[in-house]
């Protein structure tokens, strides 16, 4: 179904309204995504993006009314999937908790990877032999996108369940593979758009395949660790799966918002591969977080552990305390606590600031959320480049719940983790870390922080640790 189809037999005035209903809904999109860049608007942003979609699926079901032979069924076939998919989407959104919020974002990548190879299948089933070689190239590129995205969510899902093993998967000459398959995909495009009839399949069908099998090894080539980069990449991936899907059917403003997610996601990549110190390039190509470990078996040294009671006598006498949270406050829901910890604290005269890594809780802006979604106050909840340089002047610093993004072994070479830029809370004058065990991060990297001269463990569940030194203080 071709824009000429949809808009040409209506009356003017109708075309009029679609196409401004289209230019409207890209411009909220457009707006979404500017107050989706801040805590302070993201409500703002979160509505202005639900309006124009709202905006863009009433245009459409007006467009589909008035096309000649319309009939009722097409309606009830429109809304039977819609129903089933806004209901599936609102169980999900109101089951799934902050921390499986990066799984559950790798899952709607997968379907929207889905949707642009169904969509790429049925948009050359209805062309068939009358589509020209551009149209023909638009549905190849939307397939292997599509297929790309699919498999490499599904992957970057099962890593961050713990259903899939978050150690890369090093095949001997994996860059030979990921080259071959390469040429295989291209080739295949450029033999499906050059010939007619029903052999056209063959070279869709192999071209799929081997689109599929190069998402899933892109992904699976890569650690745990920089999990959330290729979650922002694959979030690029699907927008530029829907951009074709929106060429494959002639929907401008599918096309646009396509075009929107596909180039903020590229860039929020590109700005977290700076912020860990990894090539963008091989964050395309699969090709990093797969160093070779240290040998032997991680730092040796005793630790020291710390009561609640202890600890709360401590910050009491304190003046400047940095609160350094991290995927295992996530887990305990820890926030509420941590928020009236920072509360007394400042109550009692102590300067307190959060010290946010820019991928701390598996995602970007994930320990923001949480603290915002608690009521911590935006102007102490400080990025990593504004605090790293303030650990030295700190009485205490509390770790509560990090791991990777505390661990100065980043520091060495020779790990998963080295060059990552990390927060240096082992310079502040004392560090307690909250934790549950002494069990390495993510990434599998133990940690000598634990061992330092400075350092002491308190151990149990993040939250009932936080209750405790709440109620001491």
């Amino acid at each position: 179904m071709t824009s000429t189809l949809l808009i040409a037999p209506m009356a003017g005035s109708l075309v009029n309204f679609v196409n401004a209903s289209f230019i409207i809904s890209g411009l909220l999109f457009i707006f979404a995504l500017a107050g989706l860049s801040k805590f302070e608007t993201s409500k703002k942003g979160n509505a202005y993006g639900i309006l124009g979609m709202v905006i863009a699926i009433i245009a459409t079901i007006v467009a589909l009314v008035k096309l000649p032979g319309y009939s009722p069924v097409s309606m009830v076939l429109l809304f039977i999937p819609m129903l089933i998919g806004g209901a599936f989407g609102v169980w999900k959104a109101l089951k799934v908790e902050m921390t499986g919020m990066p799984e559950l974002i790798a899952q709607l990548h997968s379907f929207v990877g889905l949707a642009a190879v169904l969509i790429g299948f049925n948009a050359f089933a209805e062309e068939g032999t009358g589509a020209s070689t551009f149209q023909l190239s638009e549905i190849w590129i939307g397939i292997f996108i599509g297929a790309l995205t699919f498999t490499g969510s599904l992957v970057a899902w099962g890593k961050l369940s713990g259903k899939v093993p978050s150690k890369p998967l090093t095949l001997p000459g994996r860059n030979w593979i990921n080259l071959g398959l390469l040429v295989v995909i291209i080739g295949c495009g450029i033999w499906f758009s050059n010939v007619s009839g029903g052999i056209a399949w063959l070279p869709l069908v192999l071209l799929t395949l081997a689109s599929l099998f190069l998402g899933f090894h892109l992904v699976a080539a890569i650690g745990g660790a920089d999990m959330p980069v290729v979650i922002s990449m694959l979030n690029s991936y699907s927008g530029w799966a829907a951009a074709f899907s929106g060429f494959s059917l002639h929907i401008p403003v599918l096309i646009v918002t396509g075009a929107l997610v596909g180039f903020s996601g590229a860039i929020l990549s590109y700005i977290m591969c700076k912020a860990m110190n990894r090539s963008f390039v091989s964050v395309i190509l699969g090709g990093f977080g797969d160093a070779p470990a240290v040998e032997g078996d991680g730092p040796d040294g005793e630790i020291t552990e710390i009561k609640a009671d202890e600890l709360a006598s401590q910050l009491s006498d304190a003046s400047s305390v940095i609160i350094a949270p991290g995927y295992g406050m996530a887990v305990a829901q820890a926030q509420y606590p941590v928020a009236e910890l920072a509360k007394k604290l400042r109550d009692k005269g102590v300067d307190v600031k959060f010290a946010i890594h820019p991928v701390a809780g598996r995602l970007p802006g994930h320990m923001n959320v949480l603290l915002a979604e608690a009521h911590v106050p935006y102007d102490i909840v400080m990025e990593m480049d504004e605090i790293n340089d303030d650990f030295a002047d700190a009485d205490i610093v509390l770790v509560i719940g990090a791991n990777d993004t505390v661990n100065p072994a980043a520091m060495d070479p020779g790990t998963p983790i080295s060059g990552m830029p990390v927060l240096h809370v082992w310079e502040g004058h004392e560090v307690v870390v909250f934790k549950r065990s002494m069990k390495p991060g993510y990434a599998g990297v133990e940690n000598p922080l634990f061992f330092a001269d400075n350092t002491r463990m308190l151990f149990g569940d993040a939250k009932a640790s936080v209750d405790a030194l709440v109620a001491a203080l």
